[in-house]
């Protein structure tokens, strides 16, 4: 008898997910595979290219990693643009500052290390920790996720006089058709999905998205609450509030699929459910 016998767990995952399926099927659970999002490179590379070239060119001396997939998409277009060398030693000259693990581990791949952690993986996590610093006159790359300006972060920086440059080097695109979505949404709203997953923000909102575009807004709400409802980080746990949950289940630290299926694990062994 498996740890998950009879349980059903909803995965919008799309990167990992036949990985983060097997933590969950190998504890005996029936896994829903729904990617929500993708990620693809921005379709237009010139204005990453011309980024990072202003960035080999000295024109910057701070660099605020927002995720890890930024940076290995930042380093393919270096690669593409013959710049990987110079792109690899001009991030050692700059003070790299990552928000959370996964850009950490990112620039572990290439031997570099964050000069400055940020341990609230969180847009205001990384403020909190430049509030105290003196950045005027300072120049600041700044690696979007998404194509989200980011302009809370962007304000911060100029109204402490810094400069920003800001590059977006992939974007979310869709990964599953409206009708896929929806058939999900109907099997929460009858009860037939014990806990759901979220390992990014862009899934909570294409999933509330399609719910309201169909008219089942309160579907999804009232099974929601009838269920876990999990996620990564903070990031998403503060998406997931716009929708009325307030205590998603999270891993207490190490954001990462790993942990987060065994915080699903021991929600459900507990028998929580979402407060809405």
């Amino acid at each position: 008898m498996g740890e998950l016998d009879n349980k059903v767990i909803a995965l919008p995952e799309t990167r990992e997910l036949d990985l983060f399926a097997r933590m969950f099927e190998s504890r005996g659970a029936t896994t829903l595979r729904c990617p929500l999002i993708g990620i693809r490179d921005a379709p237009d590379a010139a204005p990453i290219e011309a980024w990072l070239r202003r960035f080999v060119a000295d024109g910057m001396d701070n660099l605020i990693l927002m995720t890890g997939d930024g940076v290995r998409r930042l380093l393919g277009f270096a690669d593409r643009a013959g710049l990987r060398g110079d792109f690899i030693a001009a991030l050692t000259r700059v003070r790299k500052i990552a928000r959370g693990p996964k850009p950490q581990r990112a620039l572990r791949e290439i031997g570099l290390a964050a000069d400055l952690a940020v341990v609230e993986a969180t847009t205001d996590g990384v403020i909190a920790s430049l509030k105290e610093l003196d950045l005027s006159g300072r120049n600041f790359g700044l690696q979007l996720y998404g194509n989200e300006p980011n302009e809370p972060l962007q304000s911060f920086l100029r109204g402490k006089d810094a400069a920003v440059d800001a590059v977006a080097p992939y974007r979310y695109i869709e990964a599953c058709d409206d009708e896929d979505v929806i058939a999900l949404i109907d099997r929460i709203a009858s009860g037939g999905v014990d806990a759901i997953a979220f390992t990014s923000a862009a899934q909570v909102r294409r999933m509330c998205e399609v719910a309201a575009h169909n008219g089942r807004q309160g579907d999804l709400a009232e099974g929601l609450q009838r269920m876990v409802v999990a996620a990564v980080g903070p990031v998403v746990a503060k998406e997931l509030a716009t929708l009325g949950i307030m205590q998603p289940v999270m891993p207490a630290e190490s954001f990462n699929m790993k942990p987060l299926a065994n915080a699903i694990l021991r929600a459900l062994q507990a028998g929580h459910s979402s407060r809405i």
